[in-house]
């Protein structure tokens, strides 16, 4: 705990049994109450090695997309009274070790969420990000700076705390299980106001390192693209978005 908020980390997993065991290890135990992995029906040993470690693992039985294990990981996180909600990919592409800045930035209330930028200080790059990939986070970063009037460093990166206030108030069981579920949740957040914080996070570019292709990354750009035109039309009453609507307490 820090500050008497229960910590939970969550890893959405696919095909991490590579990379899972250095995550887990560097994950700060002494500040983190429990971690929780939710396997989306990987064809490797991702489950064995989860559960040799001792983590909590809960199993999908069949694949339900990225952004379908999130959902899973953030309600079995609320079942078990999370106050903070840090979600870490275990394909160490992130460092582990940050866990405790992001959940801190929260804990005491400074921010309702905590992004770890890849841009922040220059580490994208560095860390072996495709140029592609990096040209277009940033021009899709411009655009929803614009279109949203936030100033966000990255909007793409998947290091990522919420507070409990933040899951429970939004309708992120509505939002798209695939990888445009992290957008989708940063709009929903701008809707209802909520406070965002970054912190530089170094990133890896490993060879086990998920990622999605040339393909699917222009998909994932035309999403952005799309979900930026909704968020706009809901926030100012020409139309409505059932992802971006209230929650009925």
């Amino acid at each position: 705990m820090i500050n008497g908020k229960k910590i939970i980390v969550v890893l959405p997993a696919y095909n991490a049994e590579k990379t899972i065991e250095r995550t887990y290890r560097e994950i700060p135990r002494e500040i983190v109450d429990e971690v929780i992995l939710v396997d989306d029906k990987s064809s490797d040993s991702t489950i064995v090695k989860s559960r040799e470690l001792g983590i909590t693992t809960i199993a999908h039985e069949k694949n339900l997309g990225y952004g379908g294990n999130q959902k899973t990981c953030y309600k079995e996180a609320l079942k078990r009274g999370a106050d903070i909600v840090v979600m870490l990919h275990p394909d160490y592409q992130y460092p582990p070790k940050l866990v405790s800045a992001m959940a801190a930035m929260i804990t005491y209330g400074e921010f309702d969420a905590v992004l770890g930028s890849r841009i922040l200080a220059g580490y994208a790059l560095k860390g072996g990000m495709p140029i592609y990939k990096y040209i277009s986070n940033r021009l899709l970063t411009f655009f929803q700076n614009i279109f949203t009037g936030n100033k966000l460093s990255e909007y793409h990166t998947g290091y990522r705390a919420y507070s409990r206030g933040v899951l429970t108030s939004i309708l992120f069981e509505k939002n798209s299980d695939d990888f445009i579920f992290d957008n989708q949740i940063l709009l929903q957040i701008f809707n209802r106001n909520f406070k965002i914080g970054e912190l530089s996070a170094p990133c890896n570019y490993n060879t086990d390192c998920s990622s999605i292709n040339l393909k699917r990354s222009i998909e994932y750009g035309l999403g952005i693209i799309f979900n930026t035109a909704k968020y706009l039309l809901h926030k100012n009453h020409l139309a409505k978005f059932a992802f971006l609507e209230e929650k009925n307490e």
